[in-house]
């Protein structure tokens, strides 16, 4: 089996699974190959990232959807135990806290909370300086 990323020409990108490359060949020749999205036949592969693996190890394709390994959990462990100690907890005010820091009119400190992924783009580019620490699957209890 094996699995192409496919884009018909409406531009919908997709991925479907065929039993080798010239069974996909024949289907598209058949037009049975059809977009999900809009149901055209007009379908070509689109460019796609091989796995290019290691003689020792294999490497995942998917990249950050994989799992982080146990030393990636223990680093970022450490990393959020750091945080913890030596910054201010602010919350949700994260974002506003930061802003107040970058121009002075706040007490210049380190501080952790939580912003939206809008709040913290329109931190970027005010060009507030910020680390994203992923949460750990602990936090979620």
């Amino acid at each position: 089996m094996i699995k192409f990323s496919l884009v018909c020409h409406e531009g919908h990108e997709f991925e479907a699974w065929f039993r080798s490359g010239a069974a996909y060949e024949a289907q598209s020749a058949r037009a049975q190959v059809a977009c999900p999205h809009c149901g055209s036949h007009t379908v070509d592969k689109a460019i796609m990232a091989p796995a290019v693996a290691k003689r020792t190890e294999a490497v995942p394709a998917s990249g950050p959807r994989t799992q982080p390994t146990q030393q990636q959990y223990r680093f970022l462990r450490r990393l959020r135990d750091e945080i913890h100690a030596k910054t201010e907890y602010v919350g949700g005010r994260f974002a506003e806290e930061a802003r107040k820091i970058h121009f002075n009119e706040a007490e210049q400190r380190g501080i952790y909370g939580e912003a939206t992924a809008d709040e913290g783009k329109d931190l970027a580019e005010d060009g507030i300086p910020f680390l994203p620490v992923p949460r750990l699957p602990e936090d979620l209890n």
